[in-house]
């Protein structure tokens, strides 16, 4: 097969919609449940292309949870804690295999942005990963293969109509990529370049000390970065993008936007979020969205009109301001990657609020100086990798 029709494309007026290949060659993946669509095939294949590429560079299984062609989130398949098992939504799921691991950690870490996500997997889909997708809101799932329990776990989903998708992970593309806007065809080599520790060896900073931990990290961020609609940061700790700055017109809003997730993600863990008081039987959703309101700024407007009455069993105690800055505190060691320069070391001042320690990102800007001088005042470590990562 070389050609598959779609239902529509982008949106339901513009038809006809395919996916092909020129000339005689096959089309490298099969369709096993359900009938995917023009964003659900954009989203599968950039999520597969981001956690082969993950799965090469760090030797661990990859997940990432895609929407709107970027990622809301990516993660290698680290053992979860249980206060990330619990924010996570997979603290009654003993023994997670690696690959429900790193699935867990790239859906939980923006659940909010992740809902509906299309997932891509490095590795077979087992069991283990099954279980969680089969209880979240998805559209479907791309990966090398099934296994057969698990397979059929995916195809009760959706009274079986949710998109699951093999892909050959031996294919090769061509070198040359091709897309056609306004009726015009763009040609250009696809970027081939790999992510890799040599990319960390130039550190402009005082400080030079990146340990291991932090150079997995920055790789994760930037390969994350690779497959992120530009301009686009992202905040990395313990095998996993903690926030993902998409697609902004400035690279300061990437960073706050980013920050923000970071952040978000870091105070869902406080122990004032951990116990709040739901009632029994609230939707995984309206628990996601309720926290998102709890942990933001506009919680007490929001609760006083009575629209979250339903949720807890009693009204939980603020969560003010200074408790916050208390908690974010204690956020530390983590590592920012950039797709692209910073012109501003107001970027590193965002960074630095959110415990970024770690920074990776090309160089080139006529400002270096000024955003290598905020770094130092803060203690950062930074590398030029001299490799710009714009994707669009």
């Amino acid at each position: 097969m070389n050609e598959l029709e779609l239902k529509y494309g982008c949106n339901p007026n513009q038809k006809p919609s395919r996916i092909f290949m020129p000339g005689e060659k096959e089309l490298p993946i099969q369709v096993l449940s359900g009938r995917p669509g023009y964003i659900n095939f954009l989203d599968a294949f950039h999520g597969w292309q981001l956690v082969k590429e993950l799965k090469e560079a760090t030797g661990l299984p990859a997940a990432t949870s895609f929407k709107h062609v970027s990622p809301a989130g990516a993660a290698v398949g680290l053992p979860l804690d249980p206060i990330l098992a619990k924010i996570y939504r997979v603290e009654d799921m003993e023994g997670l295999s690696p690959l429900a691991s790193a699935y867990a950690r790239a859906r939980g870490a923006d659940r909010m942005s992740s809902f509906g996500d299309f997932i891509a997997l490095s590795d077979i889909c087992d069991v283990d990963t099954a279980r969680i997708i089969k209880r979240e809101v998805s559209d479907g799932v791309i990966a090398p293969g099934y296994e057969a329990e698990a397979l059929e776990i995916l195809r009760s989903k959706k009274n079986g109509n949710y998109n699951i998708i093999q892909i050959d992970p031996d294919y090769q593309p061509e070198p040359l990529e091709r897309k056609q806007v306004f009726g015009i065809m763009f040609e250009q080599g696809r970027n081939e370049e790999k992510i890799h520790e040599g990319l960390l060896k130039n550190v402009v900073t005082k400080n030079k000390e990146i340990p291991q931990s932090a150079k997995i990290d920055l790789i994760i961020s930037l390969i994350t970065l690779k497959y992120t609609q530009s301009n686009s940061v992202c905040f990395a700790k313990g095998g996993q993008a903690i926030g993902i700055g998409a697609g902004q017109q400035s690279r300061i809003h990437c960073t706050r936007l980013a920050g923000n997730k970071a952040d978000n993600w870091f105070l869902r863990q406080a122990p004032k979020v951990l116990e709040l008081p739901f009632v029994d039987g609230i939707s995984r959703a309206d628990l996601d969205n309720a926290i998102d309101v709890y942990i933001g700024e506009d919680y007490m407007d929001v609760i006083a009109d009575g629209r979250w009455e339903h949720i807890f069993r009693v009204k939980p105690a603020v969560f003010t301001g200074e408790e916050k800055k208390a908690w974010l505190s204690r956020l530390t060691e983590v590592s920012l990657g950039s797709d692209a320069f910073f012109p501003f070391g107001d970027n590193m001042d965002r960074a630095y609020r959110s415990g970024v320690k770690y920074v990776a990102q090309p160089g080139g800007s006529v400002r270096d100086d000024q955003v290598i001088e905020t770094c130092d005042q803060y203690g950062m470590a930074m590398a030029f990798t001299g490799l710009r990562l714009f994707h669009h």
